[in-house]
C-alpha cells in the first residue's frame, strides 16, 4: 500500500496507481471544483470551463480516472466503488492544499454517477456541494429488457469484444469542431470493451438508487437534446431526491443543450450558471434555465419512455 499523495502532475492512489491531473489555479481563489470526466473521455474535457472559472476566482482540478486518458490499463473498467473511493482520496488531498476554501465535486455523465456514488464513502464535511452535468443515471430498470439481456450475455461471454457505436443516430453536441477534435485525440477511447459497458451500467444503477441519500447542496444540469442519457431515468433520479433536501437542489434545464453541455456552443452560459450557483445558490440562475421537477413532468414531450 502507498500513502495517497499529489505530485506536480499526478495523483498517486493508495494502491499505487498514477493518475495524471490538470489544474487551473485562480488568484485569490474563493472556491475549488474537482471535475470528473465522462466515459471514454479524460481530464482535458474541462480545459475551457476551467479557464473561464479561473477568471471567476474558482480553482479547478481534473484527473484521468482509471482506465481512461493517460492512465494504465486503458479501456479496462476498475469498478464503480473504486472510482468513487478515488475521488474521495483526491478530494482529501485537495482539502489539505486548500483547507479554508469551499470544495465542490463536479461530474459530467459517468463522472456525475461517480460523484453521486461517492456520497456513501465521504464524511459530510468534506465537500460543500455537488454539480452534476447530464449525469449517467440510466439504470437497468429503465432499459428495455432485450438491451439488458444482450449486455449481460456479451459481458460474460466475450468481455474483450469492442464496440464503436458507429451507425447510431446520436449527436452528443452541436459543437462540431470540438467533436472532430475529439475524434483525432489519441487519449479519447474510440472502441469500448463490453465489460466496460457492463461496468458503467452497474455504476448507473448505483447512482440512480443513491439519489435518495444525497444531502449536499446540488446543481443538476441537463439538456433537452441529450441523446446519450434519456430523460426518463433523469427525471426518476430527480424524483428520488430526499423531500427534506429538495430546497437545497437546483435544477437547470437547457432547451438547446446537448449531452456535452460543458462543451456545447452555448457552454459559456452553463459555465456562468455554475459560477453563479457556487457564490449565490439562493438566487435564480443568470441563464433562466432553472426549473423544477413538476414543470418537467407536466411536459410529456420532454419524457422518453422505453418499453420492450
Amino acid at each position: 500500500m502507498h500513502i495517497p499523495r499529489l505530485t506536480a502532475s499526478h495523483f498517486i492512489t493508495a494502491d499505487g496507481e498514477k493518475l495524471a491531473y490538470s489544474s487551473w489555479n485562480a488568484s485569490s481563489a474563493k472556491a475549488v471544483i474537482i471535475a470528473l470526466h465522462g466515459f471514454n473521455d479524460y481530464r482535458h474535457f474541462f480545459h475551457s470551463a476551467g479557464e473561464f472559472l479561473q477568471r471567476q476566482h474558482i480553482t479547478s482540478y481534473s484527473y484521468d480516472q482509471r482506465g481512461f486518458g493517460d492512465s494504465s490499463y486503458r479501456g479496462y473498467w476498475a469498478g464503480a466503488d473504486t472510482y468513487s473511493k478515488d475521488v474521495i482520496e483526491f478530494t482529501r488531498l485537495i482539502k489539505q492544499r486548500h483547507p479554508t476554501i469551499p470544495i465542490y465535486l463536479l461530474g459530467e455523465s459517468m463522472g456525475g454517477a461517480v460523484v453521486v456514488n461517492s456520497n456513501q464513502f465521504q464524511p459530510e464535511s468534506l465537500i460543500n456541494g455537488m454539480i452534476l452535468c447530464a449525469p449517467a443515471v440510466w439504470g437497468r430498470h429503465t432499459m428495455p429488457w432485450y438491451q439488458t439481456a444482450l449486455l449481460w450475455a456479451l459481458s460474460y461471454s466475450v468481455p474483450w469484444l469492442t464496440l464503436t457505436g458507429e451507425g447510431l443516430d446520436i449527436k452528443p453536441s452541436d459543437n462540431i469542431e470540438m467533436l472532430r477534435a475529439l475524434g483525432k485525440d489519441p487519449l479519447v477511447i474510440k472502441e469500448t470493451r463490453v465489460d466496460a459497458i457492463y461496468g458503467i451500467t452497474n455504476l448507473m444503477d448505483k447512482a440512480q438508487m443513491a439519489a435518495k441519500t444525497l444531502s449536499h447542496p446540488l446543481l443538476l444540469l441537463y439538456g433537452e437534446k441529450d441523446d446519450i442519457v434519456p430523460k426518463e431515468p433523469t427525471l426518476a433520479f430527480i424524483n428520488h431526491f430526499p423531500e427534506s433536501k429538495k430546497h437545497m437542489q437546483t435544477l437547470a434545464f437547457y432547451p438547446d443543450g446537448y449531452h456535452m453541455l460543458l462543451r456545447d456552443l452555448q457552454a459559456e452560459e452553463v459555465w456562468n450558471d455554475i459560477a453563479h450557483w457556487i457564490f449565490h445558490a439562493a438566487l435564480p440562475l443568470p441563464s433562466g434555465a432553472e426549473t423544477n421537477l413538476q414543470d418537467l413532468i407536466n411536459k410529456p414531450d420532454l419524457i422518453t419512455v422505453h418499453t420492450p
